[in-house]
């Protein structure tokens, strides 16, 4: 009978604290993952656009989100004035720029 009592002992969970830090891992290891595979790429990319957006000059050629190919002609802190035919232009917003075309480069 003693030997079952020490069996039972020997199979019963021990009672050391370090089993929740341990059960904690892999959520701490899938929070970091997510971190560095998308919101870390993503908040790079944004700070590219909005150093693009703030070097935006008279004469650069851009593309805005809709698609349009235009040349600026006047900008301020919100819009800018494209140029995107003949006389015709289109007021945008500076933050709906996708990007700009380098120059001497076609598409």
């Amino acid at each position: 009978m003693p030997s079952f009592i020490a069996l039972l002992m020997a199979l019963a969970p021990s009672s050391s604290g370090s089993g929740g830090l341990i059960s904690l891992l892999p959520i701490i290891a899938m929070v970091a993952i997510i971190y560095f595979l998308l919101i870390r790429p993503q908040q790079k990319e944004q700070k590219r656009h909005r150093e693009m957006i703030e070097s935006l000059s008279k004469g650069d050629e851009v593309i805005t989100a809709g698609g349009l190919y235009g040349r600026i002609v006047a900008l301020n802190e919100e819009k800018i004035t494209l140029k995107v035919a003949e006389n015709t232009r289109v007021v945008v917003e500076r933050s709906k720029v996708a990007r700009v075309k380098e120059r001497g480069k076609e598409e």
